[in-house]
């Protein structure tokens, strides 16, 4: 460049650039479930109702549990039995005072009432129902003093931990999403560009009405301000395409007119109109207007100075 400018400039460059499609989706809990009942019997406790917060382990619910504790003592004392009396066996087998059979014969009692034990033990400890995660009660099916029975459902929850997406695709997606497995997910109200999806399933069968197919895209965890329910748009790559582009802060806005101004070999500024796509980080794309390699002033407001004292001439 002849002369050295007073203000900062960068050339129009060309760069490879993800060409995308974006579809609507909602976001969804990764753990969601139903917890239900593990034994037959009357609530007499529920410690939490729909919009609760649950800590992982608290006690959701419990059922009365007098006969599961008579089955637990009465199956303990069967066990004691059983255990001295392998005890005793085992000793006088030790000696060859008795066969074989008698041996194996108090060891599978021995082993029976141990089983038994441990049935009666499960069957109380599911009196007491406990969350197994951290979440939110989105349903109760019970009310306290109700009977509930074996598989009955008691409260469905969610957990806020982690948010995914899912979006339904037409049938010429399918392929290119699978190839290339790349997505950005978008939320309107939080801005930006959003943030890359750690992992997209395309479900292997399309819905029979209409005819689409349902992905689902993994967000990292711990997102702020992401909950189930809320509407996405997802951009899906689907190529990679050179575009030119200009820095961001190259572009002035003047009425309806977006412009640059471009620095010429010999020094000399021009205002030039052009034409501009996506925005892409911090450039611009520029569908018209400029050539790879022009410069462009980075400082609109220093260029219009500079512009104008070019007009004016050297001050006398």
């Amino acid at each position: 460049m002849a002369a050295e400018l007073p203000l900062p400039v960068a050339a129009v460059t060309r760069q490879t650039m993800a060409q995308e499609r974006v579809f609507h989706g909602l976001t969804e809990a990764v753990q969601q479930s139903t917890v239900s009942a593990q034994v037959t019997g009357r609530i007499i406790e529920i410690n939490f109702d729909v919009d609760d917060f649950v800590p992982k382990g608290a006690v959701i619910a419990r059922f009365r549990d007098k006969e599961q504790k008579a089955a637990v003592k009465a199956a303990q004392a069967r066990f004691d039995q059983a255990s001295a009396e392998f005890t005793r066996v085992a000793d006088v087998y030790e000696r060859k005072l008795i066969a074989r059979a008698a041996y194996d014969k108090a060891e599978a009692d021995l082993k029976a009432a141990q089983a038994e034990l441990e049935r009666a033990q499960e069957q109380l400890d599911n009196t007491v129902v406990r969350a197994p995660y951290a979440g939110i009660v989105t349903k109760r099916h019970v009310e306290l003093g109700e009977t509930a029975n074996v598989g009955q459902p008691l409260v469905t929850g969610l957990s806020l931990e982690q948010v995914r997406v899912t979006v339904d695709l037409p049938q010429d997606m399918v392929g290119v999403v699978r190839e290339r497995g790349q997505a950005r997910v978008v939320l309107p109200h939080l801005g930006g560009p959003g943030v890359a999806a750690t992992s997209i399933t395309v479900f292997p069968y399309a819905d029979p009405a209409s005819h689409t197919f349902r992905a689902r895209l993994e967000l990292p965890a711990g997102l702020q301000g992401v909950y189930p329910g809320m509407f996405a748009k997802v951009f899906f790559v689907t190529a990679e395409v050179q575009h030119l582009v200009v820095p961001a802060a190259a572009v002035v806005h003047r009425s309806e007119v977006t412009a640059v101004y471009v620095v010429g070999s010999e020094g000399q500024i021009g205002l030039r109109q052009v034409r501009l796509g996506d925005v892409a980080n911090d450039s611009v794309v520029v569908l018209a207007g400029l050539s790879e390699g022009e410069q462009v002033a980075l400082d609109p407001n220093a260029a219009a100075v500079y512009l104008k004292q070019q007009v004016s001439g050297p001050s006398s």
